[in-house]
């Protein structure tokens, strides 16, 4: 007879109905009973981070978020059931779809498929693995779909101190890419790069003429638009010919949209929504920015002691988060 796949008792932030907004969040700590199916790990849970998504979650905007469930889709931690030869691996992963609509990882266990697993650098910390998922995943798949940058081209990030503009700046540069960031007001490039960032700030210079004046004319070959429609007009008259602009959030959702400069630029606008992703898709993407954790052209987060929070303190990192914290907050479950 086959063996008898472990059962364990894994405490689990609950989030049990939807509320107004953040401050009205009161997530609980409930006992779930969690065991694995034939191609699933059963992970510890190391640490977790928390992100922008979970918050909205919580707070309705998500009309296919289930309740009660556990929130959460970046996690790092030990496998201590699974397949043949997975026991004792140290692996980290991120999901559209965990803490969304299924539970997910902000909880001393986890239930996932194997194929979503990603194996942890030695030369990480379980925070900074933790906190490497939706950032990183978001910043790859946008330009994995606008055609990863290549040396020569040039790639403008919009809202480059955001987590996901320095994902974009570290992969884009890694690549051999110019990069130019945007920032709302005078500071300067706050994360890693491979190459120098140059810093536009809008709140003083015209973007677009910015950038005309330091491509010789030319443009942006890719514009990463991590802020939406307060760009948009920006990124789209910063675009070179057949250049493409990523668009991964929205402020208020209509733009004017100049079609007749949209088709004769030859631009190409694309969409990322990694919601869609599927835990087993996230893990493909994370796969891809391995080589570069590896070679040390990609770096995790820094993550700040004061970032960092119990399960119990889950309120306090789902306020800090909505707050518009810098910080990549975490959750260490023990």
């Amino acid at each position: 007879m086959p063996a008898e796949k472990p059962v364990v008792q894994a405490r689990c932030v609950r989030l049990l109905e939807k509320v107004a907004d953040a401050a009205s969040l009161a997530p609980v700590i409930e006992t779930q009973t969690l065991s694995r199916g034939a191609t699933d790990l059963l992970i510890e849970v190391k640490a977790a981070a928390v992100n922008p998504s979970d918050v909205k979650a919580a707070t309705g905007l998500m009309p296919y978020a289930v309740f009660p469930r556990t929130p959460g889709r970046d996690y790092a931690g030990v496998v201590i059931d699974g397949p043949v030869g997975s026991i004792g691996r140290e692996v980290f992963g991120s999901s559209g779809d965990l803490g969304i609509r299924r539970d997910g990882t902000h909880a001393t266990h986890l239930v996932v498929e194997a194929d979503a697993v990603v194996e942890k650098p030695k030369s990480i910390s379980w925070e900074e693995a933790a906190g490497i998922g939706v950032p990183f995943v978001t910043a790859m798949e946008g330009l994995r779909r606008a055609g990863i940058p290549k040396a020569g081209e040039t790639v403008l990030v919009m809202g480059v101190n955001g987590k996901v503009g320095q994902a974009a700046v570290q992969i884009a540069s890694w690549h051999g890419a110019r990069v130019i960031g945007v920032v709302r007001k005078d500071e300067l490039y706050e994360g890693h790069a491979n190459s120098k960032v140059e810093i536009i700030n809008a709140s003083a210079t015209d973007v677009a003429a910015r950038v005309r004046e330091l491509t010789d004319g030319k443009g942006a070959d890719i514009v990463f638009n991590t802020v939406g429609d307060p760009y948009f007009q920006a990124a789209h008259k910063s675009l070179a010919l057949r250049g493409r602009q990523i668009l991964i959030a929205a402020v208020d959702r209509i733009v004017q949209f100049n079609i007749l400069e949209f088709y004769r630029g030859q631009h190409t606008y694309v969409g990322i929504d990694t919601l869609g992703l599927s835990s087993i898709a996230t893990g493909a993407v994370l796969r891809e920015l391995g080589p570069g954790f590896a070679s040390g052209h990609l770096k995790p987060f820094p993550i700040k002691p004061a970032a960092m929070f119990s399960l119990e303190q889950a309120r306090a990192a789902f306020v800090a988060v909505a707050g518009s914290s810098r910080d990549r907050v975490i959750l260490r479950p023990v």
